[in-house]
């Protein structure tokens, strides 16, 4: 006989590419008398973990990703969190922006595929021990979360944390319409350049360049809309973007690398 106590256990899963995709589905799949919601999109997933770090990365539903990261051995100076295909992407995105214009900050990165794990053990059977949430999220550094859905969730699942003074989560604020990709992260303030802003912000010490770099964020910004007005589609840098750095699996880059060519003989819109 199943109890009820074990029947009413929610479990939520954001995967951040294609293969976690395919590891939570065969976990909940397998899985019996749960209730199991995987939240994911429609289009093309990027691969940023091979097969075998998905599995590993899914199994612990939540872990740093040391290769978009550069505070090991040492404290970071920010952390960047994120749930979700596209905040992922998004995350990385600003990663990326800030190893160029802001190179001497340490950045750690922190994905969180099971939801639940935000939550403390005493509230849900994967919730992490305070310990760990500490671990991964420091006890007083700016945390940085972009999330695929409403902010307030996520500061639900987390108040009792140490560290929940320090949160700023970027998520879903009922702001959208026919429009681009990239557009409506925008509308949000979902994006890249939202998220390094938010950096520069939170970040104490950030450096005499820091005004500039807002600066370029704001212009970019506005490129982006004078773009997409004129052409109705997403700007190369962002839709042809890529993970400079190392970590990115071979899928990934072949498959980017694809696309950037194709829009290269196309001539872009």
């Amino acid at each position: 006989m199943v109890s009820n106590k074990k029947a009413e256990v929610v479990r939520i899963y954001l995967p951040p590419d294609a293969n976690c995709l395919l590891s939570v589905t065969d976990h909940c799949l397998r899985s019996r008398h749960y209730v199991n919601v995987i939240v994911c999109g429609k289009q093309p997933a990027p691969q940023w973990l091979d097969m075998d770090a998905a599995v590993k990365h899914c199994a612990a539903g939540i872990g740093i990703w040391e290769w978009a990261s550069s505070d090991r051995d040492s404290e970071p100076d920010v952390v960047m969190a994120c749930a979700g295909d596209v905040p992922t992407l998004e995350t990385l995105a600003a990663v990326d922006l800030m190893r160029e214009l802001l190179p001497e900050l340490k950045v750690r990165v922190v994905n969180v595929v099971d939801l639940m794990t935000l939550q403390p053990p005493s509230e849900h059977p994967h919730g992490l021990k305070d310990r760990d949430f500490d671990n991964l999220f420091t006890v007083d550094k700016p945390i940085i979360f972009a999330f695929h859905g409403y902010p307030w969730l996520i500061h639900r699942l987390s108040y009792r944390r140490t560290n929940h003074f320090n949160l700023h989560v970027r998520g879903y604020k009922e702001e959208g319409s026919t429009t681009t990709p990239f557009d409506m992260v925008v509308r949000n303030d979902l994006d890249r350049f939202h998220l390094v802003g938010d950096v520069i912000d939170r970040v104490p010490n950030v450096g005499p360049r820091a005004a500039h770099v807002k600066q370029g964020l704001r212009d970019r910004l506005i490129e982006h809309r004078e773009y997409i007005c004129e052409h109705g589609d997403d700007m190369p840098l962002v839709k042809n973007w890529s993970w400079r750095g190392k970590g990115a699996t071979v899928e990934d880059r072949e498959g980017r690398e694809a696309s950037n060519d194709a829009e290269g003989k196309s001539g872009g819109r």
